[in-house]
């Protein structure tokens, strides 16, 4: 091992380095003093910083129906087949529209950025279609999209949204972190009905509570609060919040 130490530019180094990778437990200290280097570089910034998530206007917590909705959303997997990240790619950016800012996901516990796409990006599905479509949608996705290999989901708008302990979902909300007040979770029930009720006598005070919210019935049946109602009311509120174009020039100004 000498001679081929000596045969190397630098015969000293060579050795030093020859014996760390020979020797299991000096090489096992050695990446650990390196991976807790790098993670300390890494995470001790965080700690200077007041919060990693820039604000931005526009973004309130969910509604208690577009809450409900969400829930129904993680409950059947959509995330497995629909992510909502649109990445900051010429692509991306032009087929589904502004890319993803993380403010838009600071009141989702768990997020739905997803992993795959089996269907289309839905961060910004918000207004783009009718809820007509998005009623038809889910009973024969085939109907409005020949390729889809999506399921049906007919049973959504036959089901009775139950929810009875939606004031127990804000207020675990804002265990984490979710900005619901306590006149919010004490209004829980009649703010989801509101939300459904546009001439109703709440109507006026919900919006006071949630700003730029859609009040109607979404799945057209106004005999019963279904869970397609829900899961609609959420898909059209994605993406609408934010005024991108007042983000954009904010930024550009910087």
């Amino acid at each position: 091992m000498t001679d081929r130490a000596a045969s190397k530019p630098n015969a000293t180094w060579w050795t030093r380095h020859h014996k760390l990778e020979t020797n299991s437990i000096f090489l096992l200290i050695g990446v650990l003093i390196a991976i807790s280097f790098g993670g300390l570089v890494e995470i001790a910034p965080l700690f200077f910083l007041q919060s990693t998530i820039e604000k931005v206007e526009g973004m309130r917590p969910y509604t208690p129906l577009e809450l409900a909705g969400r829930n129904i959303y993680v409950r059947e997997g959509c995330y497995l087949c629909h992510s909502q990240m649109i990445r900051a790619l010429r692509d991306e950016v032009e087929r589904y529209g502004h890319y993803s800012l993380a403010a838009e996901s600071m009141y989702d516990h768990p997020f739905q950025w997803g992993s795959k796409r089996n269907g289309p990006d839905l961060a910004r599905v918000g207004d783009k279609y009718s809820d007509a479509w998005h009623v038809a949608h889910l009973n024969e996705p085939r109907a409005l999209v020949p390729q889809s290999i999506m399921p049906k989901y007919a049973f959504l708008a036959k089901t009775e949204l139950d929810f009875g302990l939606i004031a127990d979902h804000l207020r675990v909300n804002r265990a984490v972190g979710v900005p619901y007040t306590d006149e919010m979770i004490a209004r829980a029930k009649l703010d989801l009905k509101a939300q459904v009720d546009p001439d109703g006598p709440d109507a006026e005070a919900f919006l006071s509570r949630y700003p730029k919210t859609k009040l109607r019935k979404f799945d057209a049946d106004h005999r019963e609060i279904t869970e397609a109602d829900a899961l609609i009311a959420y898909m059209q509120m994605l993406g609408t919040l934010v005024e991108f174009k007042l983000y954009d020039d904010k930024a550009a100004l910087r």
